[in-house]
């Protein structure tokens, strides 16, 4: 089966861009809409839209794969390529990529990924949104032109064993709306809950950690009292963007204490606290991680710490895989641009023994969410996202349906 043409489009992602200096550097939000000039190039305002590129492959049997070019929400700092917006890349593409494409064999997954991933045109490595968006459509028409779920051609390709494909459960975030977004959780029973960005100190956490610690105990309560069932407990996840550090001074031994006692403040339910602290490097956030990981352990403590910043590409995860710094590590899909990454990395946590979280962005569309369900259900993530968007209901539905129809058909084989 061959590639005979691509089509690319312009589409739109379920967030939208923010630069996130200028929100650091103070701006002010009105509504939706922050005040202000933005500070990283390629921003025309502090927040606006976001968009992706749709890539679709034309095979020779009429069949077509699709994939989606898209990139985080605070796109353009933290190491990251740049701002990615679609008028900018489509020539790009059509000039470079698509020549390329067309003729070429669709052969296995794996080498067919890492030869897009590690391509280079004029001395540089394709953006890592486009890595992102092409080696899905890649595993997309692969898919199709051997008749089998996405799940199926990535266990095949990896040499994942085991016929019977389970469930990965599914942590539902909430933006803003951290408490009615809870509700909405508990009514769907979602695996997860809630993300909650506690990104600010003052409004959030509070200068004790006191707001925080009465925003588990209302959603310990809220699960209890409304639960259908009596058997739903759902895992807390909390992500704190190293704010329990900032409190705390980076004191290990004060930050083990009261992260003892948010877990006492969650029970019966199980707890995750996601980045309580941010060394402002790779080595140091490894070396935190680590020492609060182990303190935990040696108290007898079942709560579960997440890395995420500079946790960002495939060498990043194995380094802090290595380190055992932390319990759970998330990938975050789009940063690690090829896809074949995200198997690559999902494979070696659970090897290491350490937990694999296949995440992603609120700013991601329904197929790079559709395809990545297929990824983390096929290399057995222990926990994967709800995306795209902030709103709860629809970034559940797409990986929820797409989980179940992946179950259904694979496994009925």
């Amino acid at each position: 089966m061959k590639i005979k043409d691509v089509i690319l489009s312009k589409a739109y992602t379920g967030f939208f861009f923010d630069d996130q200096k200028a929100i650091k550097a103070g701006a002010k939000q009105d509504g939706l809409f922050y005040i202000g000039d933005p500070v990283i190039d390629g921003f025309t305002s502090i927040r606006q839209k976001g968009e992706a590129i749709s890539i679709q492959l034309v095979l020779d049997n009429g069949d077509i794969g699709v994939g989606e070019c898209a990139a985080v929400q605070y796109s353009g700092t933290g190491g990251r390529d740049p701002l990615f917006l679609a008028d900018d890349y489509i020539p790009y593409i059509e000039e470079h990529i698509v020549p390329l494409l067309i003729g070429e064999e669709l052969k296995d997954f794996k080498s067919m990924a890492e030869k897009y991933d590690r391509l280079s045109i004029q001395g540089k490595r394709l953006h890592t949104a486009i890595r992102y968006g092409l080696t899905q459509a890649i595993l997309s028409a692969i898919a199709l032109a051997q008749k089998k779920t996405m799940a199926e051609v990535i266990r095949q390709a990896y040499d994942i064993e085991g016929h019977i494909y389970e469930p990965v459960p599914i942590f539902t975030q909430t933006g803003d709306q951290r408490y009615d977004g809870v509700d909405k959780m508990i009514l769907k029973e979602a695996d997860v809950i809630p993300h909650g960005l506690i990104n600010n100190i003052d409004e959030k956490l509070g200068r004790q950690g006191e707001l925080l610690k009465g925003y588990i105990e209302w959603m310990r309560n809220r699960v209890l009292t409304y639960r259908v069932r009596d058997d739903y407990e759902p895992i807390i996840h909390v992500d704190v963007y190293g704010t329990i550090g900032i409190i705390f001074d980076n004191d290990i031994d004060r930050i083990v204490e009261y992260l003892i006692d948010l877990e006492e403040s969650a029970k019966p339910l199980k707890i995750r606290i996601e980045g309580p602290i941010d060394g402002g490097n790779k080595v140091d956030t490894i070396d935190y991680l680590a020492k609060i990981s182990r303190q935990l352990e040696s108290k007898g403590s079942k709560l579960e710490i997440v890395a995420d910043e500079w946790c960002n590409t495939l060498e990043d995860i194995k380094d802090f895989a290595d380190a055992k710094a932390g319990h759970m590590l998330q990938i975050k899909t789009p940063d690690l641009g090829g896809i074949n990454n995200i198997c690559e990395a999902i494979l070696y946590c659970n090897a290491c023994g350490i937990g694999s979280y296949s995440g992603g962005t609120c700013n991601e569309t329904n197929i790079s969410a559709q395809i990545t369900t297929n990824i983390a259900i096929a290399c057995r993530a222990n926990q994967m996202l709800a995306k795209p968007g902030m709103g709860v209901d629809e970034g559940f539905m797409i990986v929820k349906n797409e989980m179940n129809r992946v179950l259904a058909r694979a496994n009925r084989k």
